[in-house]
């Protein structure tokens, strides 16, 4: 019993970790809207060349640039994606 009650601690020890480093990333789009406006940008230019903001090219090239992971790229991608250039696919 002890060791089910010491697992569950860890483990929702770790998901809010990841939850508050994902929540920093956000906050720190929504605090700066030039990097939000320069990510868009990107955005246009490979919708330009018919590709998606969410294919796999687009989400790496987030997770490059921000040196954060493709999850990470990913979400960042779709909060910008929804409150900044929701124009662009």
């Amino acid at each position: 019993m002890n060791s089910l009650l010491i697992t569950l601690i860890f483990t929702s020890f770790g998901l809010s970790q990841d939850a508050m480093a994902q929540s920093r990333l956000l906050e720190g789009v929504k605090r700066n809207p030039d990097e939000a406006k320069s990510i868009c940008k990107t955005f246009r230019e490979l919708n330009k060349e018919n590709i998606s903001a969410g294919s796999p090219k687009s989400i790496q090239q987030i997770s490059i640039q921000k040196n954060i992971s493709e999850v990470d790229a990913e979400i960042l991608s779709m909060y910008v994606r929804g409150l900044y250039c929701p124009e662009t696919f």
